[in-house]
């Protein structure tokens, strides 16, 4: 794909842009990013507990996951005691739940678990509107039949993706219903393994209530990393005006993504946070990928690099 540069000039500075099928918001200053956490990075016996770790770090926003309450991530019920609990909760410590967990393999090779999935989803998308959570995030899946995010050369057929249209179709039913966003990922393990794939989903379902989680580190292949730029520039090009949240996770030397620090792999930092900031993104940037012995470490490297970037 060849993208072609259009000038722009922001805060009084000149900068290029791909042209190719996004357009920035041509405000005179950016808003900030909210910087938030997967509250399930901190293992505790209580949500009260839990929303005091993430409160401990200066932190004001999180990632939800019903794992932090005693459940399953994807819950077949939610007892309407336990939401209001998490609610107050987090309220109490002055944090806003940006989203909730709801993933499952939506291209489960067994129809019968892909439906149980998607009636799940509608547990969850359900619970955001009390927890006030906008977006319900999703993992579009695979043929594997034991790992969701592992990848299967079943993925390219035609088959799996006759499957994910008609799953999603079911889960945005959900979402209007709810009134929730729905968030997809390119992964490389999964059936949207690239930012065209992800282009081509929003483009035949057409519906605004399919939305973008932007997550620089699952953008790339094995052999990718000398492209970076050129990478992560595609998918903003092509992405950059539908994302609802933004994850910050490590790469690794080896092109594998999470299980490191922030700031200790080979993430080109500036130019992924440089690029939310173009396409004028003032949503969550949800840190994850690492233990809670890493929290802290993380939690100041990417406030620098935030810092460092306006």
């Amino acid at each position: 794909m060849e993208l072609k540069w259009r000038i722009l000039v922001m805060n009084g500075k000149t900068t290029g842009w791909p042209s190719t099928g996004f357009r920035v918001n041509s405000r005179e200053r950016f808003k900030e990013m909210q910087l938030g956490i997967f509250a399930k990075t901190f293992a505790r016996a209580s949500v009260e507990e839990t929303f005091a770790a993430v409160a401990s770090l200066g932190l004001h926003c999180v990632q939800f996951n019903f794992a932090c309450a005693g459940l399953p991530s994807l819950p077949d019920e939610i007892d309407p005691a336990l939401l209001q609990r998490i609610r107050r909760a987090a309220a109490a410590r002055g944090i806003a739940i940006a989203a909730v967990s709801a993933t499952f393999n939506m291209i489960h090779p067994d129809a019968q678990q892909r439906g149980e999935g998607v009636r799940c989803l509608g547990v969850v998308a359900e619970s955001c509107a009390i927890l006030g959570a906008k977006t319900a995030t999703l993992c579009t899946g695979t043929r594997d039949p034991e790992n969701m995010w592992r990848w299967h050369p079943d993925n390219n057929s035609l088959a799996a993706w006759r499957d994910l249209l008609a799953t999603l179709a079911e889960a945005v039913a959900l979402a209007e219903k709810h009134g929730v966003s729905l968030g997809v990922e390119p992964e490389t393990g999964n059936v949207i393994n690239s930012a065209r794939k992800a282009r081509q989903l929003l483009d035949e379902l057409k519906s605004p209530r399919l939305k973008i989680i932007m997550d620089a580190a699952n953008l790339f292949h094995p052999g990718d990393l000398p492209r970076q730029r050129e990478i992560i520039d595609e998918a903003f090009a092509l992405l950059g005006g539908d994302i609802a949240l933004a994850h910050a996770k490590q790469l690794g030397t080896d092109g594998h993504a999470g299980n490191l620090a922030l700031g200790t792999g080979v993430l080109d930092w500036r130019h992924y946070l440089a690029s939310l900031r173009r396409a004028n993104f003032a949503g969550p940037l949800i840190m994850h990928g690492f233990e809670e012995a890493a929290a802290a470490a993380s939690v100041d490297f990417l406030r620098r690099q935030l810092s460092n970037s306006n």
